[in-house]
């Protein structure tokens, strides 16, 4: 198996990592260089990463909170906080807004392929990324707490990284279950 096939087939979403360890800064930056190397239409480059310190991922675990204990109730809402103030690294990935809704999708589909491009080049160091998405990162006031302007921008996820603590294990169907071949 090359390389390239074992790094992709063998790449998961991440969801306990090990406490209190960082990837080097300067790993998370080579990985966004690479991240804008995804195809985008027209060579707009419409992804903003977004790294929220300490301050920042406080107020959005304790906006999430408020989320969840709205929907769920505050017992609910205490085991997500005390999750998310576990993870690790903090990343926020928005995608350019145009008022053609067909480039708004093309903005948003080339933020995916960035975001894969992020997830293979970490996976390949040993850092895991989840993809996390949700009602706190479709509030206006997430997009306040980036400093983030909503008119311009859309969030297309809120990512945590670090190193693997479990690695599940996966598997796919065939993909002959997702061809149609047409006349």
């Amino acid at each position: 198996m090359n390389h390239l096939h074992k790094l992709i087939s063998s790449r998961r979403t991440i969801h306990e990592f090990e406490p209190d360890r960082l990837p080097p800064a300067d790993l998370i930056l080579k990985g966004l260089e690479l991240a804008c190397w995804a195809p985008n239409h027209h060579h707009v480059e419409p992804w903003q990463f977004y790294l929220p310190g300490p301050l920042t991922q406080a107020a959005i675990c304790q906006l999430n909170a408020d989320c969840v204990a709205s929907a769920k109730g505050e017992l609910a809402a205490e085991k997500k906080l005390a999750r998310w103030q576990c993870m690790p690294g903090w990343l926020v990935v928005t995608s350019a807004r145009a008022v053609d809704p067909v480039r708004e999708q093309e903005n948003y589909a080339a933020c995916c392929c960035a975001v894969q491009n992020l997830a293979l080049y970490l996976w390949e160091h040993g850092v895991g990324l989840k993809w996390s998405t949700g009602d706190v990162t479709r509030s206006e006031k997430f997009m306040q707490l980036l400093g983030a302007d909503a008119e311009s921008e859309r969030v297309v996820g809120l990512f945590w990284y670090g190193y693997p603590q479990v690695v599940p294990k996966m598997s796919r169907r065939p993909v002959t279950e997702s061809i149609k071949e047409l006349p």
